[in-house]
């Protein structure tokens, strides 16, 4: 019995060996899934932690390109998910439409953004100021500015608002010096000075007050940077609550704003930025094409050189390049103009200008038609574009210049007019008169006579010998009438 139960032992062992064996192949799979798994999600946070912050640069006036770039700029960095996008702000303004897309996209960005004022004398001036509001963080770098949000109406006189009448302190009228909480919590200012610029001014300041309380910031100074044009710098908007961050550059606002918490679409998000890589989006060649077209002075060198390519096509048919070039000109100067807020009656003047030094070159009169044609393109150039709207208003010498060069034409095309009316007439009928030639052989009603080297009949009071010279007096069809040279002859001559 004890030798049975030694001989079972060794067996039960070698059976549950065997069946450990065969269960091991069986738990692999599990064990790769696992491994795949952590695998996988160590990757996707990796990925999601190595993302870069997005930045974007705005250095020159608020306009269609501007918006165009922040707004895809904005949705490029949302679908690659990004953890933050940072506008690199730093405009004089803009337009107000412009303006008011990058706001929505702003509001409606699934990311959150951070408007930055930056670098070291940058501002965020007018349309500026409304888009730093607007912005998830807003910070600036220390010596620059932001304010003077006051809109301007473009093309209507009478829009421009005189500042607040301001005490010996250099306080506004109306407000107290020792306690700001006391009275009218909404700044004291100046009535507009007219309906239309009442209109804009209370819309802008109601927009920006609700910029500022939907994210928590000084709505009453935003108000007075509307009604009075106030600015700030970056230290007194920090104080103010205007502004959360002053950083130096991009890496310290990263930095800074680590562990803060902003709302983004109704949520709650604590951004975690400190150490994260950056990614600079520049403007592709769209928007970089955009920007130049919608550059008003551009525009107005557009439209010039069309007018100008088809007048001179349509002058000298046939030729094909200036109406081809002018056409192209004339069409991208229509879309930039489209783009622009555009003065309707300075174009009908500047066109005006056109047509009357156009009208010089084909009828010559003495310059009053190119006079007045100059008069017309610099007043129509002076009212084009609200000049104190930032980056709209063209530059005097660039008027100046289309001028001097659109007379210089005048006067080149005149002269060269006036030297060919003087010449002596050189083909035709006219010229044919008074051309001298020689009989060839007499005929039964005239004579053939050579002129110019070309064979005529011709008849003649006087007698006609071969080898004589004549000159025409007439043309009569194809025949002319000529005489000798010595005039005519008496009867005894011709014996």
């Amino acid at each position: 019995m004890g030798h049975a139960s030694e001989r079972g032992a060794p067996q039960g062992e070698a059976q549950r060996r065997e069946g450990r064996a065969r269960e091991k192949p069986a738990g692999l799979p599990s064990v790769w899934l696992r491994l795949v798994a952590v695998l996988l999600i160590g990757f996707a946070a990796f990925e999601a932690r190595a993302a870069p912050v997005v930045v974007l640069q705005v250095k020159d006036a608020i306009g269609p390109a501007s918006a165009d770039y922040v707004i895809r700029g904005i949705a490029k960095a949302a679908d690659a998910g990004a953890p933050l996008v940072v506008i690199q702000l730093d405009t004089p303004g803009g337009l107000d439409i412009s303006m008011r897309q990058i706001v929505q996209a702003i509001l409606a960005s699934r990311v959150p953004v951070a408007v930055f004022v930056s670098p070291a004398g940058a501002r965020a001036a007018s349309a500026g100021t409304y888009i730093l509001y607007a912005s998830h963080i807003a910070a600036m770098a220390p010596a620059t500015t932001l304010g003077a949000a006051t809109p301007v109406a473009i093309g209507l006189p009478g829009a421009e608002r005189k500042p607040p009448v301001q005490d010996k302190g250099g306080e506004p009228t109306g407000s107290s010096k020792d306690d700001p909480d006391q009275g009218d919590p909404r700044p004291a200012s100046t009535a507009p000075a007219d309906a239309m610029a009442a209109k804009q001014v209370h819309d802008a300041a109601a927009f920006i007050r609700g910029l500022a309380q939907q994210r928590g910031r000084n709505a009453e100074w935003a108000e007075r940077a509307v009604r009075e044009a106030v600015s700030l710098t970056a230290t007194e908007a920090l104080s103010a609550k205007v502004v959360d961050v002053v950083a130096e550059d991009v890496d310290d606002l990263l930095a800074r704003i680590d562990g803060r918490q902003v709302r983004v679409h109704g949520a709650d998000l604590t951004l975690a930025t400190r150490g994260l890589t950056q990614q600079a989006m520049l403007p592709d060649w769209r928007q970089r094409l955009l920007s130049v077209l919608a550059n008003p002075s551009f525009a107005l060198i557009l439209m010039m050189l069309g007018i100008y390519g088809l007048m001179f096509e349509f002058s000298s048919p046939g030729f094909g390049l200036p109406g081809t070039v002018g056409t192209i000109c004339l069409l991208l100067a229509m879309f930039a103009l489209q783009l622009l807020p555009v003065n309707y009656a300075g174009l009908a003047l500047i066109i005006l200008g056109l047509a009357l030094l156009a009208a010089e070159v084909v009828t010559p009169t003495l310059g009053v038609l190119g006079a007045g044609g100059v008069v017309a393109f610099v007043a129509g150039g002076l009212l084009l574009f609200d000049r104190d709207v930032p980056g709209l208003g063209l530059p005097l010498p660039l008027i100046f210049g289309l001028a001097a060069s659109s007379t210089a034409v005048v006067l080149f095309a005149g002269g060269m007019a006036l030297r060919a009316r003087r010449r002596p007439i050189v083909s035709g009928c006219e010229e044919t008169k008074g051309a001298e030639g020689i009989v060839l052989a007499r005929a039964d009603s005239g004579a053939w006579v050579q002129i110019h080297g070309e064979r005529w009949r011709a008849t003649s009071t006087d007698p006609l010998q071969p080898g004589q010279r004549v000159r025409v007096i007439g043309l009569q069809g194809l025949t002319l009438e000529v005489q000798t040279e010595t005039g005519p002859t008496t009867p005894g001559d011709a014996t």
